[in-house]
């Protein structure tokens, strides 16, 4: 072998290497293109769904994506249907499931952290077992006891059954949010004179916006998109919240779909708002609350 021939192999080696973890052009190739399909098929249904709130009723199950564009669908939702009075509903019980939930899951969650009392992890147990019924199980006896209450048909009859399934999950979440704040800061609130309420008011609830947001979504989502509770509980279509009013469009004979679509983009919008409000909390929130336990 040459000397030339000796001098030209590890340059060779040199320039095929690839610094550690680069990917080959044919792998980040076959990564992009995966991302975009993955990210066309979860883009696709929403982009349908608006597509048809904006056809006639003729070409609603066509297979156009725009035929004859027309704002009737959303004009017969808000005119002519009592979509207004399911939005009031669902804003009522969703609105008012999120702040008490929010209030209670954090206070529990604060006390546990905290606090060291007679029947604590019997709490605890109990939040935790009744996340593991399954919801169909529940609304029977829900329903009785609802009746029994005479709370059939209200609001309040929601509000206190979506409590009962966003507060367990809420509070262990915020628990694990609790345990990763020090607890020298609630030291100095209590040498300042704070008592344990103040001192959770006012120092340790603004550190604990992350975890407040993620529960807050959760409430909200829970109650805004429920369907089972609220087609079981509610009658009469202007006692209806949004999931239940938008059953009424589709009936054994006969499937608005024009107007279903409508109303799913304009429900769609608050808790899209919402999001956009708690998203940069969401993630941080996400992750404190599961570090500890």
């Amino acid at each position: 072998m040459t000397t030339h021939e000796n001098a030209s192999k590890p340059a060779a080696v040199k320039r095929d290497a690839r610094p550690r973890g680069a990917r080959s052009p044919l792998a980040s190739f076959g990564l992009h293109a995966t991302l975009v399909v993955a990210s066309v098929i979860a883009v696709f249904p929403v982009l349908w769904i608006l597509l048809t709130s904006l056809k006639p009723a003729k070409y609603a199950i066509s297979t156009d994506f725009v035929k004859e564009p027309t704002l009737s669908n959303y004009s017969y939702l808000l005119e002519d249907s009592h979509f207004l009075s399911w939005f009031w509903n669902s804003v009522l019980v969703a609105g008012v499931t999120t702040v008490l939930g929010v209030f209670i899951a954090a206070t529990t969650g604060y006390a546990v952290s905290r606090f060291k009392f007679p029947g604590m992890k019997p709490l605890m147990w109990t939040l935790l077992i009744t996340q593991m019924f399954p919801m169909a199980i529940l609304i029977v006896p829900l329903y009785n006891l609802m009746g029994e209450l005479g709370l059939l048909n209200q609001p309040l009859g929601l509000i206190i059954t979506y409590l009962t399934i966003a507060v367990p999950f809420c509070a262990w979440m915020m628990k694990g949010f609790f345990d990763t704040i020090p607890v020298e800061i609630d030291e100095s609130g209590r040498v300042d004179g704070l008592n344990p309420f103040g001192t959770f008011w006012r120092l340790i609830l603004p550190l604990a916006k992350p975890g407040l947001a993620v529960t807050g979504f959760y409430a909200f989502i829970t109650a805004w998109g429920e369907v089972a509770y609220a087609s079981a509980f509610m009658v009469g279509e202007e006692n209806l919240t949004l999931a239940g009013g938008l059953q009424t469009f589709v009936t054994q004979y006969t499937s608005n779909w024009g107007a279903m679509s409508a109303a799913s983009v304009l429900i769609a919008i608050p808790a899209a708002v919402f999001f956009l409000f708690a998203q940069r909390h969401l993630v941080a929130g996400m992750t404190a609350g599961a570090t500890k336990g």
